[in-house]
C-alpha cells in the first residue's frame, strides 16, 4: 500500500515541475530596452575615460539614475627635465609623458514598482572595464610663470558585461541581440590643451591651470556583431591647486600640505554616460618631500577628495605621487 499511494505524489510533483517550467519566458520589457540601446555606447565611452584617463581619481560614485560606480587606478603626467631655450623665441619647452591604468565597475540596479516592467524590478546590469593610456607632448613656457602644454594620448579599454535578475525574462534572447552579456574591445584617442599659470608667495606655490579634452571612442573587436560602440565626448577642467612647506620634518623629509579645487564640465558622450553635466571636486593631502633624495620622486603621502556635481556625487581617496622627471 506504502508504493501504491507513493506512485501518484511523485507523478503530481513531475507534473508540476513541467507545468511551472511551461511558462512562456516574456521579453526585457521596453524601457529596459530602450535604456541599454541608448545609453550602452556612452555608458562604455565614459567608463574608458574613468578607467583609463589620468585626469580622473579612483574612488567610489553613485548617481541619481541608480547607478553605483567602483573605481580603481594608477597614473600620472610629469614634465621631463629642465625647460629648454627655443632659440632666441624667449621661450623654453619640456617633453612631457602621462600614462594611466585602472578598473571600473559600473553596476546599475532597475526600479521599477509598477507597470509591465515591474517584472525586471530588482534587475542588475553592470559594465566592467579595464584601461589603460599613454602618451605625452611637450609643455611651453612663455614665462618663468605661464606656459601651456599640447598632448596627445592614446587608450585601449575592455569591457564586458554581466545582467542578472529574475526567471521569468528571456534573457537568452536579450543575448542573442546584443543587449546583455557582450564584451567589447575599444580605442580612443585623446588630444588635449592646457594652459597653467604657476605663482610662488614665500614657499607657497599656487597653481592655475585650464585643460580641454577631446576623446573619440571606437570598438574594434565584439563579441556580438549586434553590439559596437562610435562616440564623441569633451571635458573642460579648471582647477586650482595650493602646495604649502609645513617646515617641519618626519623622517628626514619636510612635510608638506595642499590640496586642491576644480570644477569639470562633460560634453556629449561622457554627460550622457555619467548623467550630469559636470562635477566639482575638492581635496586635500599630506605628504613628505623627497626631491633630490629620492630617484624623480617629488612627494609621496596620501591624499582624499569629495566630488558632487548634478546627479552625481562619491569620494576618492589613495595614496599621492609625485614625479619630477
Amino acid at each position: 500500500m506504502k508504493h501504491l499511494w507513493a506512485a501518484p505524489a511523485v507523478a503530481g510533483t513531475a507534473l508540476g515541475f513541467c507545468t511551472a517550467h511551461a511558462l512562456p519566458l516574456l521579453p526585457l520589457p521596453g524601457a529596459v530596452v530602450d535604456d541599454i540601446k541608448n545609453t550602452a555606447s556612452t555608458r562604455i565611452e565614459s567608463q574608458d575615460v574613468l578607467a583609463g584617463d589620468y585626469g580622473i581619481n579612483g574612488g567610489s560614485y553613485t548617481a541619481d539614475n541608480n547607478m553605483k560606480i567602483n573605481l580603481t587606478k594608477f597614473g600620472g603626467a610629469g614634465d621631463i627635465g629642465d625647460p629648454v631655450a627655443l632659440g632666441n623665441t624667449g621661450i623654453a619647452y619640456q617633453p612631457q609623458v602621462q600614462g594611466s591604468m585602472g578598473v571600473s565597475s559600473a553596476k546599475r540596479t532597475y526600479d521599477f514598482s509598477s507597470g509591465p516592467e515591474r517584472i525586471a524590478n530588482g534587475d542588475v546590469n553592470i559594465d566592467n572595464t579595464f584601461a589603460i593610456q599613454f602618451g605625452g607632448g611637450a609643455r611651453f613656457w612663455l614665462s618663468d610663470k605661464l606656459s601651456f602644454a599640447p598632448t596627445i594620448m592614446g587608450m585601449y579599454g575592455h569591457t564586458y558585461n554581466s545582467y542578472t535578475g529574475n526567471n521569468h525574462i528571456n534573457y537568452e534572447k536579450a543575448e542573442a541581440d546584443g543587449l546583455i552579456g557582450w564584451d567589447v574591445d575599444t580605442w580612443t584617442v585623446r588630444p588635449a590643451g592646457q594652459i597653467q599659470y604657476v605663482e610662488t608667495w614665500k614657499r607657497t606655490i599656487f597653481t592655475l591651470s585650464s585643460a580641454g579634452t577631446y576623446y573619440h571612442t571606437e570598438s574594434f573587436t565584439s563579441s556580438n556583431p549586434n553590439f559596437s560602440i562610435n562616440g564623441d565626448s569633451e571635458a573642460w577642467e579648471n582647477k586650482i591647486d595650493v602646495d604649502v612647506p609645513l617646515g617641519v620634518e618626519l623622517y628626514n623629509h619636510e612635510l608638506r600640505t595642499g590640496g586642491y579645487f576644480r570644477r569639470t564640465d562633460f560634453y556629449n558622450g561622457l554627460q550622457e554616460g555619467l548623467n550630469t553635466s559636470h562635477v566639482y571636486e575638492v581635496n586635500g593631502r599630506l605628504v613628505l618631500d623627497f626631491l633630490g633624495q629620492l630617484w624623480k620622486v617629488q612627494y609621496i603621502g596620501v591624499g582624499a577628495s569629495y566630488l558632487w556635481g548634478s546627479n552625481f556625487h562619491g569620494v576618492s581617496y589613495g595614496a599621492d605621487v609625485a614625479f619630477r622627471f
